[in-house]
């Protein structure tokens, strides 16, 4: 009886050892399963997270522009930035499947921001004329005067008017290059030139009389005086004559056809103009004509 007891015990301890590694096993291969299903899983999402990127791959378009040269860029009074540079920009890309990114820069700085890759083009009221060589050009689409703002009641209405008075002009502008340049004499009679960061900041001067007259672009100078109502002029000498372009890096003329095959089927079908008219800006508009 007792040998039958033990005999019954060792089997129940047998059963129990046995039963107790059958427990660890499938722990073990429950676990094994389990990271296998997480290591798919995340296989899975990663795979579904590539796809994704590749399906949402879009060309980014960075525009350069002067956030304070109206008509051309500048900010609204709802703080977004427009201008007919930028709608020209944001037409071409919806006709192209690109994104259209906005980048105000300091116009001091545009060639570092475009040869930094920053930007991909300069597009703003920018004169191709003296610059030929540095930038690859689109094709002209603006033909541009440089002239003179003056008071209405200031009676200065020639060159030498001007003579012995205080003149203003922006910093790195086409008026700065003409003053320093060809009407460089001219310049010479002047009292004092003063260099302002943006013409906004030169027209708030001749407001105030801090300045007598004002170097500056037609297209800017019509834009101003007729947001700033009458009191205003614009002299009847130009100071030069200029046409604007698109620059892009010297070389990049893959992006640069793109960009101006776009123009020209805007010009073509009326959206070209469409657009000028709606910044006052169709009597100087040369593409496509």
């Amino acid at each position: 009886m007792k040998k039958c007891m033990a005999f019954l015990a060792a089997t129940a301890m047998t059963l129990g050892l046995l039963s107790g590694c059958g427990s660890a096993s499938d722990e073990t291969t429950q676990a094994n399963m389990d990271a296998q299903e997480t290591a798919a899983d995340e296989s899975a999402q990663e795979t579904q997270q590539e796809g994704t990127d590749q399906t949402d791959d879009k060309v980014i378009f960075t525009v350069g522009f002067d956030a304070e040269f109206p008509p051309y860029g500048y900010m609204d009074e709802d703080g977004a930035y427009t201008g007919f540079d930028l709608e020209l920009a944001a037409e071409v890309c919806s006709r192209r499947g690109w994104e259209l990114e906005k980048q105000p820069i300091d116009w001091d700085s545009k060639d570092f921001e475009l040869s930094s890759g920053s930007i991909d083009c300069i597009w703003n009221g920018f004169t191709m004329n003296g610059r030929e060589d540095a930038y690859t050009w689109s094709l002209p689409y603006v033909d541009n005067s440089q002239v003179f703002v003056v008071k209405a009641d200031a009676a200065i209405t020639s060159f030498d008017d001007l003579a012995g008075k205080l003149v203003g002009v922006q910093k790195d502008s086409s008026a700065l290059a003409a003053l320093e340049g060809d009407a460089a004499d001219l310049a010479a009679t002047f009292a004092e030139l003063n260099q302002y960061a943006d013409y906004n900041t030169g027209f708030m001067d001749l407001e105030a009389g801090a300045i007598d007259a004002l170097a500056i672009d037609i297209g800017v100078a019509d834009y101003q005086i007729k947001s700033r109502g009458e009191g205003y002029l614009i002299m009847d000498e130009r100071l030069a004559t200029e046409q604007y372009g698109i620059g892009f890096l010297l070389g990049n003329d893959e992006l640069k056809n793109q960009v101006e095959a776009t123009l020209l089927e805007m010009a073509e079908d009326g959206k070209f103009m469409e657009i000028a008219e709606k910044y006052g800006l169709e009597g100087s508009v040369c593409l496509g004509k």
